[in-house]
Parts: C-alpha cells; sequence; structure tokens
C-alpha cells in the first residue's frame, strides 16, 4: 500500500477541502456487499455569512464496490471544512457527492445533524439512489435535536 497518501507518513491539514486528497485502497473483500460507516460527531465549518463556527453530527454510509476511503484521508478531508465557508446543505451534499464521485462505491449515503443556530437545527441528507438488495442498513443513531431535554 504505498501508494497512500497519508497513512503512516506525517500529514498536514489541508488548508481547503479542494486541496484534500483522498486515498482509495482496493476493497478487501470484492464481491461481498458490507455497509462500512464513519460517525463524524465533532464536524465543524463556517458560516459563509457571519463567518461564526457550524457544528454537526455526520453520519456517512456506504456499500463499497472496488475500494474503500482510507480513513485519516478522510479525517484530514473533514478537518479541512473548519476554515471552510459554507451553507449546511453544501457542505453536507458536497461530501457525499464527492465521495461518490472519487471513489464509485455501489451506493453511499450521508446524514448531517447540524446543530441550531438561531434556535433552528437543520437536518442535511443525502444519498446516492437505492440501496442495494440484502444490505442491513441500521438506523443512524443520531436522535432528533430536542434542546435542553
Amino acid at each position: 500500500m504505498t501508494d497512500l497518501t497519508h497513512l503512516g507518513r506525517a500529514s498536514a491539514l489541508p488548508a481547503t477541502p479542494a486541496d484534500a486528497v483522498l486515498d482509495y485502497p482496493a476493497n478487501p473483500r470484492p464481491g461481498t456487499d458490507y455497509l462500512v460507516r464513519f460517525a463524524v460527531p465533532e464536524f465543524t465549518s463556517l458560516c459563509p455569512v457571519t463567518g461564526q463556527p457550524d457544528f454537526a453530527h455526520l453520519v456517512i454510509e456506504y456499500v463499497p464496490a472496488a475500494t474503500i476511503v482510507e480513513s485519516k484521508s478522510l479525517k484530514l478531508f473533514l478537518g479541512s471544512f473548519r476554515n471552510h465557508a459554507g451553507f449546511h446543505e453544501d457542505c453536507t451534499v458536497g461530501i457525499g457527492q464527492r465521495l461518490f464521485d472519487e471513489m464509485a462505491p455501489k451506493w453511499l449515503r450521508i446524514g448531517g445533524y447540524w446543530y441550531p443556530r438561531g434556535g433552528i437545527p437543520i437536518d442535511v441528507f443525502w444519498q446516492s439512489g437505492p440501496p442495494p438488495a440484502g444490505v442491513w442498513l441500521p438506523d443512524q443513531g443520531v436522535a432528533p435535536y430536542r434542546g435542553r431535554g
């Protein structure tokens, strides 16, 4: 796996999502449909109008085809959003579409559970199409926002 950019090496946080390089090693279980889930409970980006930080709990799930996404490169890509100004919809859907376009999985979905700004939580969901038949899709496990309980 010498073709990986980040794993086993020192890597700086990319300045922007566009600068981030994602690595896609070969699927270790080709021919088997299975679900991969990444839970990102502390995702951060910036409001494009005010510059204030926005926080979300992201859940990224996919069924691999020929490749998988390497987790350190994904972590660096997601971390690059901390200085990125984008609406919740743009960040959530953009992450899902980039992963889908580059990795070409059989299926991918992302749930963006954004914490309130201005008193309104915003949840954003995107998926590439219907999931493959027979793949177990557990609930994403993120409760709707309830405020102080």
